[in-house]
């Protein structure tokens, strides 16, 4: 029992470690998976079957058949554990190392020479041996096309194929059977070359697109912080170095009598005031949402994530007709929920529809997946168990706008989350939204005038 529930604590683990992987991942990992059993479908099927006959042959075939097993086998283990090294030498990663190889060639030449004399003492005969040939070069094939380039690699095949023949026609094997064998290596060379190669060709490229929106990305980043910089450095820059000046004359002309350091503080005052505002301002627009902004970006970047994403509205009058406030709000919407889809589950289509009724505007935001799918915020309202406050935070920034937010599964397989604002939604005085237009005062840390 123990055992049983042991082989299903690790079969749930796979499963768990699958699902965790991202999809580039599950495709290397699926790449890897395919070259290795390759190997061991050739080992176990054409390398393994034709064996039998040795059977019947006496000690000595059964001696030579056990032992180009055995070698076949431990050709096959050290085939797979090349793979990986060969892969990063294909990338430019990491160099093979050679001496990984020598190995493995000792045993190709061994599993040569028990194959030729099984041929001299009729072990193995007529498509019994030509299955053999076949399976002869797969397992060190596989790793070498990967490090080699393909002139080399089919100037080396040939060169084998040749010295093959050669022993099998010196040991009176009939032309017939010699046709089959060259065939036979003829296939299989190039079975692995267009196999192997363009594999991992296309997995390479899809890890650089990756590397690439990863640099991509971080460049975006770095720029949006320099922007905001430069932002920043405009606005106090000058400022302060006002600042800086007036106070010094302000403290020369106190340390002189002079009534006039009073109207430097007052500039002092004014000029520090307003920078506070434009502060505010840079800030303001730094952290506002915008919904075509967002719908743009929400569908670029799930298109690039492989998700069908269709927009649907956005040019009428429930999008670019819609006050200011009101898209500000959406756009923090279709940010959230665009990244709860990338996030949570493994939906291949999304839908963001906008409508304007009378009084208010809808958007509505469904993905597929919803088995899978489980939200920032919860779905009734509350927090979730991993502590997430995405959609329990809009739900908040709606609810001051005197708009509301549900989400939910829809059948079996959809995940929908709706938004509603009203249209007489504006921005305060201090950039945050409000139901209504009601200034606050700015805050400041200078007295004020009198």
């Amino acid at each position: 029992m123990k055992g049983l529930r042991g082989v299903i604590g690790r079969v749930r683990g796979w499963r768990r470690g699958w699902h965790e992987r991202s999809k580039l991942e599950r495709i290397d990992l699926y790449t890897r998976m395919t070259l290795c059993s390759i190997t061991w479908f050739f080992a176990v099927s054409w390398g393994l079957l034709p064996l039998g006959e040795t059977l019947d042959e006496g000690p000595v075939a059964m001696a030579l058949g056990g032992a180009f097993l055995a070698a076949n086998l431990a050709q096959s283990v050290l085939s797979n554990r090349n793979l990986t090294p060969a892969f990063d030498d294909y990338r430019g990663t990491a160099p093979f190392p050679p001496g990984r190889l020598r190995l493995p060639a000792v045993l190709q030449v061994l599993m040569t020479g028990l194959l030729v004399a099984l041929a001299a003492v009729g072990g193995v005969k007529d498509e019994g041996l030509v299955l053999l040939v076949l399976d002869l070069p797969v397992a060190f094939a596989i790793p070498y096309v990967l490090i080699v380039p393909v002139r080399r690699f089919l100037l080396h095949s040939a060169v084998f194929s040749a010295t093959v023949l050669g022993l099998l026609a010196a040991v009176g094997v009939p032309g017939g059977l010699l046709f089959g064998a060259v065939v036979s290596l003829v296939v299989v060379t190039l079975l692995v070359l267009v196999s192997a190669r363009p594999s991992v060709w296309s997995l390479s490229v899809m890890w650089q697109a990756e590397e690439a929106r990863d640099m991509q990305a971080r460049l975006a980043v770095a720029e949006e912080r320099l922007r905001f910089g430069r932002d920043m450095h405009d606005v106090l820059g000058r400022n302060l170095s006002v600042i800086a000046l007036k106070s010094e004359l302000a403290v020369e002309l106190a340390q002189r009598g002079n009534p006039a350091a009073m109207d430097q503080m007052v500039e002092v005052q004014r000029i520090a005031r307003a920078s506070q505002q434009e502060v505010r301002d840079v800030v303001r627009g730094y952290r506002e949402a915008d919904l075509p902004t967002e719908l743009m970006g929400a569908q670029g970047v799930l298109q690039a994530a492989g998700i069908t994403c269709t927009v649907e509205g956005a040019d009428g009058p429930a999008g670019i007709g819609a006050p200011a406030a009101v898209q500000a709000a959406l756009g923090w919407v279709v940010r959230e929920t665009a990244t709860n889809v990338l996030r949570h589950g493994d939906p291949r289509h999304c839908w963001i529809r906008l409508a304007r009724t009378r009084d208010a505007v809808v958007l509505e935001v469904e993905n597929d997946g919803a088995g899978a799918t489980r939200p920032l915020g919860g779905a009734d309202g509350g927090d979730d168990d991993g502590g997430g406050s995405g959609l329990a935070g809009l739900r908040v920034r709606l609810g001051a706008l005197g708009g509301s937010l549900t989400a939910g599964a829809v059948g079996d397989d959809l995940f929908r989350v709706t938004a509603t604002v009203p249209l007489t939604a504006r921005p305060d005085t201090n950039g945050r939204l409000a139901p209504s237009p009601k200034p606050s005062a700015a805050p400041s840390a200078l007295p004020e005038e009198r």
